[in-house]
């Protein structure tokens, strides 16, 4: 069949700005091992979606432990950290970021050692600071650090399952986030500032436009970027939220997939079907599942991942109420309706011909094929969807011989009409 032998020459493209990232995140990580060694400044730990533009108003350096957890899947060092968390009463049912990450830290390893020789191990925290909108296990394995390092771990919690922003949600949401201004001046030996907190929230939404631009990209045929290259190049709005740094990093390869959009020249050649991705990557096989998608001739040209990097919400007259709408609007917050609601709109957005759910094993909360949502996103849209099954990091949940029959299986019903 035609896909099949398409298979033949799959080629990926890199992008010609991977090596500005690469230089950018190894001055990142040098940085924080500097402050670390130094002892200043200090050093905060945050998830992913934390109120880190609090703690860079606050002078923190900021070290985000799911990109740390994230490397170590797309290196396969994971396959041998997950054992020596379960071993250590860490069940193999729970995040396996946090498992990959807390077994990486018993075993003494850090993938940062790829990046820079001279980084032997994560940078010592002064606060761990967190926001469980994500789930319950972001705060177990901040608290497992905590105690490790006997710190102070500071947390927000963000309701789930919300399917309006109401004035009450986030005003409630915006008082946990100021209460944690105290503790932060305290530990920073720094004197909280609103107009360095807008500041840093100005860089983060202009960061974020800037971003959801290259993502945006992807509207035109053929699609300049897939997923796989959204999944890597969305490092630098991860850690350096909030930054010149970043800025600077998103305008030029705005500019590079602008020219890619220009010449008609697509992340894959001879483009035929164009996909969306729900749920998170799975780390491992980033470049493999890049390839074989490559090969069959079809794009995954949006996600819901790399979509939950744009927080553009702001007030200046009040930021932390802006905070509080950036962690309450995210996606995997939201209700089931919500969801349907913007799946739908993004379908519609990257005109797609099918969507792929990811269900991935250790995160339930972010496997959003359990309830239904692909059988009614289906009969809503006319859209074929598929589950696939896997992990983030734990490739013990992952078969590829299975997703690969699945998907060619799919593609096929696509060429079928």
């Amino acid at each position: 069949m035609s896909h099949i032998d398409g298979k033949r020459n799959a080629t990926f493209k890199t992008l010609e700005s991977s090596a500005r990232m690469r230089e950018l995140m190894t001055g990142y990580f040098r940085d924080l091992n500097r402050a670390a060694l130094e002892g200043r400044p200090k050093i905060a730990w945050c998830s992913s979606v934390g109120p880190a533009e609090l703690l860079l108003s606050l002078g923190y350096a900021v070290f985000y432990p799911e990109n740390h957890a994230a490397m170590l899947g797309a290196t396969r060092e994971a396959r041998k950290t997950i054992p020596v968390a379960n071993a250590a009463g860490y069940s193999p049912d729970i995040c396996s970021y946090l498992t990959s990450d807390i077994g990486a830290f018993l075993r003494k390893e850090t993938p940062l050692s790829r990046v820079s020789p001279e980084i032997f191990t994560v940078p010592r925290p002064d606060v761990l600071v967190y926001n469980n909108v994500q789930c319950r296990d972001v705060q177990e394995w901040f608290s497992w650090y905590g105690r490790e390092f006997a710190v102070p771990v500071l947390g927000v919690a963000t309701p789930r399952n919300v399917a309006e922003l109401t004035a009450e949600l986030l005003a409630g949401i915006a008082g946990q986030i100021r209460a944690l201004v105290a503790p932060l001046e305290k530990i920073a030996g720094r004197r909280f500032d609103i107009d360095r907190l807008r500041a840093a929230m100005s860089l983060s939404r202009e960061g974020s436009g800037l971003w959801k631009r290259v993502l945006e990209a992807n509207r035109g045929r053929p699609a300049p970027l897939s997923f796989f290259d959204a999944a890597v190049h969305m490092g630098p709005a991860v850690v350096l939220r909030g930054t010149e740094e970043a800025l600077a990093y998103y305008r030029v390869l705005l500019r590079e997939v602008e020219d890619r959009v220009a010449r008609g020249e697509g992340a894959v050649e001879g483009e035929r079907f164009r996909l969306y991705w729900e749920g998170m990557p799975i780390w491992g096989k980033l470049r493999d599942l890049a390839e074989f998608f490559i090969g069959l001739r079809t794009n995954i040209v949006a996600s819901t991942y790399c979509n939950s990097w744009i927080f553009e919400s702001g007030d200046d007259a009040n930021p932390f109420l802006g905070l509080a709408r950036s962690s309450a609007g995210l996606f995997i917050a939201r209700d089931e309706d919500a969801k349907e609601r913007y799946l739908r709109d993004m379908a519609e957005k990257y005109d797609v011909h099918g969507f792929i759910f990811h269900d991935a094993k250790t995160c339930p909360h972010n496997s959003n094929s359990r309830y239904g949502l692909p059988g009614r996103l289906e009969k809503a849209t006319g859209i074929p969807t598929l589950t696939i099954h896997g992990d983030v990091n734990d490739l013990r949940c992952y078969s590829e011989d299975q997703t690969r029959t699945a998907v060619e299986a799919f593609v096929e019903r696509l060429e079928e009409g």
